[in-house]
């Protein structure tokens, strides 16, 4: 539980209540940067859990709020809202601490894989971690699902809102577009004629980084300053799933420069859905692939770097657009939208996960467990992971 005043602002605390609040947001974030495995769904999935249910830092509405504008953005989601949180915490070393925290796990989890890859020329067995840990996660999001689903679905223009992007996703329309047109329409919805500029701001993209990625072709093999700069314009402009991201990675490092192979390039993929944390850190293990321990670093730094700068700019203008009518109700849409496109992630997860009675038996238990007896999310990923391991042992 918090050691401080939850409802004082960070610059009103004294200096050893300040560095109280900054332990603790690294001590949650390192926390959930090593077991969010399931990728951004279970992710806002666990910081729900953690920041709102146990520890009540945030409203739920607010975490919504907050997640809305992460998906207008272009950057890793979860990261960014793991950001956010640490901005409204504590300002922006508050923003530093939870962002690097929630990285930093997955980041060296993958830069050891990395290592052991570059030496094998393979990737290490761990199937069998997922097969238990995906059906608890099941649970875990369900459970977010329903709390944020509550708060969301304020009316009834956000709940069609929200059941037309299900739909829509899943005939497979464009998840970016989906919540521009859900927020859209909301808006007019809750507004008459009045119309509102301040959702512009939004849209802030920095395009001009994407013409930084005109890099050598002929370089045998890039240096440091090579792979910051493809990683960075990739983080800048980069909307959407693990899926757009493999698109980014096959254009710029496969395609484009030969700097990698296919088989590298899925690998690396792999590495980074199998690992816990975000799916944006197989610019780790790339970095690696390319230029060694200097790679990898610049390579995290690179494609998470555009997600610091922009939550930096656009949150302290959320209050200011959640308090004006046009773009609340734009809000409205986007947030309902949200839970629709998590929805479909959740039902696309479960298809994969619940493969056989143990997997169903888990996620059922874990349901129980955490709508129930409100079990802390790491002790269901812990127990998942354990039922994977008995599961191989026993064959």
């Amino acid at each position: 539980m918090p050691t401080d005043d939850t409802a004082l602002p960070y610059a009103e605390l004294t200096p050893h209540q300040q560095k109280q609040r900054l332990q603790e947001l690294a001590i949650v974030f390192l926390k959930l940067g090593a077991i969010a495995f399931g990728g951004p769904a279970a992710h806002v999935a666990m910081m729900n859990d953690e920041v709102v249910q146990r520890r009540q830092w945030l409203s739920r509405e607010r975490l919504l709020d907050l997640l809305g504008v992460t998906n207008l953005i272009p950057g890793p989601n979860s990261t960014e809202l793991a950001i956010h949180i640490g901005y409204e915490r504590a300002g922006l070393k508050g923003l530093m601490v939870a962002g690097t925290c929630f990285i930093l796990p997955a980041m060296l989890i993958v830069w050891g894989l990395a290592a052991i890859y570059v030496r094998y020329q393979t990737l290490p067995e761990l199937e069998w971690l997922l097969y238990g840990i995906k059906p608890a996660i099941i649970a875990i999001v369900l459970q977010a699902l329903w709390k944020l689903g509550k708060t969301a679905i304020k009316d009834i223009p956000s709940a069609i809102a929200g059941i037309a992007v299900m739909a829509a996703f899943l005939g497979g329309a464009d998840e970016v577009l989906l919540l521009f047109l859900a927020g859209l329409g909301v808006m007019l919805c809750k507004t008459l004629s009045r119309k509102s500029g301040s959702s512009a701001l939004l849209m802030t993209i920095p395009n001009f980084l994407a013409q930084m990625s005109h890099t050598s072709a002929a370089m045998e093999k890039p240096g440091g300053f090579q792979v910051f700069v493809l990683f960075l314009k990739i983080g800048s402009v980069l909307y959407g799933s693990g899926y757009v991201l493999l698109a980014f990675l096959q254009q710029d490092f496969v395609e484009r420069t030969h700097w990698l192979t296919s088989q590298q390039l899925l690998d690396a993929v792999a590495i980074g859905q199998l690992t816990p944390g975000p799916v944006f850190t197989t610019a780790t293990f790339i970095g690696y692939l390319l230029a060694g321990h200097v790679g990898a670093i610049a390579g995290t730094i690179g494609i998470f770097l555009p997600a610091f700068i922009l939550v930096a700019i656009i949150n302290p203008w959320v209050p200011k657009l959640r308090s004006s009518p046009g773009v609340s109700g734009f809000l409205d849409g986007v947030n309902a939208a949200s839970l629709g496109l998590m929805a479909v992630v959740t039902y696309t997860l479960s298809r994969t996960a619940l493969v056989d009675w143990i997997t169903l038996g888990l996620a059922i238990g874990c349901a129980g467990a955490v709508f129930r007896f409100k079990v802390n999310s790491i002790w269901l990923v812990l127990a998942g992971g354990l039922v994977g391991f008995l599961a191989k042992a026993w064959g």
